[in-house]
Formats: C-alpha cells, sequence, structure tokens
C-alpha cells in the first residue's frame, strides 16, 4: 500500500526499513527503550514471522515493527501523566498521521495507507499495549469517523474531510449513544427536521462521545451524527456536524472517568433542544443546529447499514485494545515474577503465581487467534454480515483482558496499586471496553438471536 504526504509516495514498508526520510524518521524511534517498558516482551510472538494470521504480508509485520517502536518510545512515556491530568495529547495525536494510521483503511487517492481490517487490528493491539486512553481516541477518529466516511460518504463528502483526518489536522468522531439510549440504539430521540431551504435542523443531544471535547473548553473538529428523521423506528440517517456550525455546542466535558482518561469523553448539544436551553436566554438566537443538506450521509432513512457495518469494525478493533492490555499485563507479570524475591526465591518459582501468568498468556493467546482469524473474514469492510464473530472477540477479549488485568494487579501486590508499574492504569481502562462500543449483555443477545437462526454451526465456519 502507499500513502500521499505533502505530494510523495510511502508506505510505511520503506519508512520502517529506512529506505526513505519523512518528517519523523522511524530510524529514530529505534533508539533505547524507556525502562518502563518491559523490557522481554511477546513480540516474538507475532514479529517474527510472515505469511501467519498474525502478520499475513511483509508489509503488516512491517507496520506491526513501526508502530510497536512508536508506542513504546513515543505513546508509553506521557501515559501516566495524560492520564492523571485528564489530558488528550494533541500533539501525539497528529503524528499518527505523519505514520500514515489515521487512515490505515482508506484508499491513498484520499490521503490514506489503503490496508485492511488485520492492520487496524494491528494498530490498535500495539497502541493500547502503551496507552488505552490514547488508542481510543485514536479508534473513534480512524475507524467511527474516518473509515465510515470513506465507505458511506459520497466523493464531495470524502475529499471535504478525508484528507484532513488522514492526516490529523481535523479530529473527528461519532456521535450514536445519548443520555437516555445506549444499548438500545433504535431508541435515540435526536431528531432532524428539513426544513423550507432544504437545512437540517438537528434537535437533541448526544453522550459519552469520545473526542467530543479535545480540551475541557473546546470540540472536535466533525462528527458523524446519527439522528431520527422519520416515524419508523429504523428511520434513522446520518448527518456530518462541523464545530461552528450555528446551534452545535459542547455540553460538558465529562471528567473523573475511571479509566480511559487521556482521551475527551463528552456530551454534544444541538440546540434545538428547548429543554436544555430554556434556562439559558441569551442561548435563544441559537436554538436550531442547522446542517446544510450536502452534509446529508448515505439514504434518508439509510443510516441502520452504516451504524451495523461499523459496529462491526469497531467491535473488531476493541477487541484488539483488550489484547493490547493483556499482552501488557502479561510482560510486566513475567519480569516482575523473576524479579521479586520471597521467602528466598523468585515469585515466579511459586505455584500461584504460574498459574496466574501460564492462564493469563494461554488466554490471551486463544483472544489473539480469534481475534485474527475474524479479521482476515473481514476482507470487504464496505459489506456488512460478520456480526456473530464481530460481537464474539469482543465478548470474549474485554472479559479477557480485564481478567489478565486483575491477575496482574494480585501479582504485583501493593506494587500494582500504583501508577509506576501501569497495571493500574491498564486495570482500569481494561473494564470499559466490556461496556463500551456494546455491552457484553449486548453481544450475547445478538450472537444468540443470530445463532438461533443456524440449523448447523458449519454456517458459522466451524
Amino acid at each position: 500500500y502507499q500513502r500521499r504526504v505533502r505530494g510523495l509516495r510511502h508506505s510505511p514498508l520503506m519508512l520502517a526499513r529506512g529506505v526513505i526520510n519523512c518528517s519523523r524518521p522511524l530510524l529514530a524511534l529505534r533508539r533505547a527503550k524507556p525502562k518502563s517498558f518491559a523490557p522481554i516482551t511477546l513480540s516474538r510472538c507475532f514479529s517474527d514471522q510472515r505469511g501467519d494470521i498474525f502478520n499475513p504480508t511483509e508489509e503488516h509485520a512491517a507496520l506491526r515493527e513501526m508502530v510497536r517502536n512508536f508506542a513504546e518510545n513515543e505513546v508509553d512515556p506521557q501515559a501516566l501523566e495524560h492520564d492523571k491530568e485528564e489530558k488528550f495529547n494533541i500533539e501525539l495525536f497528529r503524528k499518527l498521521g505523519e505514520l500514515g494510521l489515521h487512515g490505515i483503511t482508506v484508499d491513498p487517492e484520499y490521503g490514506g495507507s489503503g490496508m485492511d481490517a488485520t492492520a487496524a487490528v494491528i494498530v490498535h493491539e500495539e497502541l493500547a499495549a502503551a496507552d488505552p486512553g490514547f488508542c481510543l481516541a485514536y479508534l473513534a477518529h480512524s475507524m467511527l469517523f474516518t473509515n465510515n466516511v470513506y465507505h458511506n460518504g459520497n466523493e464531495e463528502q470524502k475529499h471535504r474531510f478525508l484528507p484532513g483526518a488522514c492526516e490529523g489536522s481535523l479530529i473527528g468522531g461519532m456521535g450514536m449513544s445519548e443520555p437516555g439510549a445506549g444499548t438500545d440504539v433504535l431508541g435515540l430521540s435526536t431528531k432532524a427536521v428539513q426544513n423550507q431551504g432544504g437545512d437540517w435542523v438537528l434537535n437533541g443531544s448526544k453522550m459519552w462521545i469520545t473526542n467530543g471535547a479535545i480540551t475541557d473548553t473546546e470540540l472536535g473538529d466533525a462528527f458523524l451524527i446519527y439522528a431520527r428523521t422519520g416515524e419508523a423506528r429504523s428511520d434513522i440517517t446520518m448527518f456530518l456536524v462541523e464545530k461552528g456550525m450555528p446551534g452545535f455546542a459542547l455540553g460538558q466535558r465529562i471528567k473523573d472517568k475511571c479509566g480511559m482518561r487521556a482521551s475527551g469523553t463528552a456530551e454534544l448539544v444541538f440546540a434545538g433542544n428547548w429543554d436544555l436551553f430554556r434556562a439559558s436566554p441569551e442561548l435563544l438566537c441559537r436554538l436550531d443546529c442547522a446542517v446544510p443538506a450536502a452534509n446529508m450521509v448515505g439514504e434518508l432513512n439509510g443510516g441502520i447499514i452504516a451504524m451495523m457495518r461499523n459496529l462491526e469494525l469497531e467491535r473488531l478493533v476493541l477487541a484488539a485494545m483488550s489484547l493490547g492490555i493483556a499482552k501488557r499485563c502479561c510482560n510486566v507479570m513475567v519480569n516482575y515474577s523473576q524479579d521479586r524475591k520471597a521467602f528466598g526465591k523468585p515469585i515466579g518459582s511459586f505455584g500461584q503465581i504460574q498459574r496466574h501468568i501460564a492462564d493469563s498468556y494461554a488466554e490471551y493467546r486463544a483472544g489473539a487467534a480469534y481475534t485474527y482469524q475474524t479479521a482476515a473474514a473481514m476482507n470487504d469492510l464496505g459489506s456488512a454480515g460478520n456480526r456473530i464473530d464481530s460481537d464474539g472477540v469482543k465478548l470474549y477479549c474485554s472479559v479477557m483482558g480485564t481478567n489478565v488485568a486483575n491477575r496482574a494487579m494480585q501479582v504485583l501486590g501493593g506494587y500494582g496499586y500504583v501508577g509506576e508499574y501501569q497495571v493500574e492504569r491498564l486495570w482500569r481502562d481494561a473494564k470499559l471496553l466490556e461496556i463500551g462500543g456494546g455491552t457484553l449483555e449486548a453481544h450475547q443477545k445478538n450472537m444468540t438471536i443470530d445463532l438461533s437462526k443456524m440449523d448447523d454451526l458449519s454456517r458459522a465456519g466451524l
């Protein structure tokens, strides 16, 4: 694959080999690793072999090496500080664009790298091993916004939004959840009504929106917003809403989260909502959030198909984030169990500790095999039809990641309870993956419904 940057074409494969230079040469990223990153890693599990499901091509292997180097040298050192201060690292986020990662699944015509679902999984696993909160901001931008516009937008919308999104100068997100509608996505109440001039007037609010706020007071740049446009439960349409549009406001940046604190989470308000703003007369002149007709994405009342299609990819890469958390926790456990001594011996020689480590590694590898196999089957990101396994990998891996992080806390004892040893932060971050992007209960419901329609599990690929 190739990527267009400042008029030059280059690939992460060429960068990883040092064939050409860019504004931030990857050779510089291969310098000494910070001590806080476990010196013995699980990289040998994946990066030494080409042609397997984890690195199906040489380019995938080079991509993994490039992202891991970047994560270890630039993402990991800032993770504890930004988690503690609940700050989104915008400068570091923009560097991902220089590496071609923001448009990982987007065609080079629009500034992307033109890779596949497996590449997306690789990036999310490696970034999450360093900083899941930072990775979540990347996911919301690259998968929920950029990939979504690429597969569902028209040509004018793609050329207008994707170049900036791919380079990172535009920060995007997606708005589906609401204060009163989460798992029940078809129960959303935000409405869009077309006025006489052809614009769509939005009325409502969205909740828990990653990248909704990039600082305490500043919105992200553009969002794909799902709104009700008809009377039927499925009459939902997607709109591109941009910062600066009249009536579009930051309701609140949500602080004091348990985990994922390095990503900005917000409530977005479309100020036609009288109930929210009737106590603020100064806002009456901005009650209508008018979105131009040119910003409607796809067909009228056709948002459900786009929603379901993108949810499959979202759940796949959320599973990959759990893999990254589990891998890092395994790294920390192995190293700590060799260094820490009790009763005159390394604690790794005791059966209780060995069980924590061995079970964690086996579960991590099982989740990785399931996730990468599912990614390989999702070779057409422009179509749906992988719900059983996209739900399945997130159902399994999210619980697995939480369990492995919990074991790491137990192995490290008191040291695991402080930020210096990483697992305390990973433990907090892991829990969101059992909730966000679909709860465990939603996955169980979806999978059971789909499996009940099969008279033979061979139809599910067995």
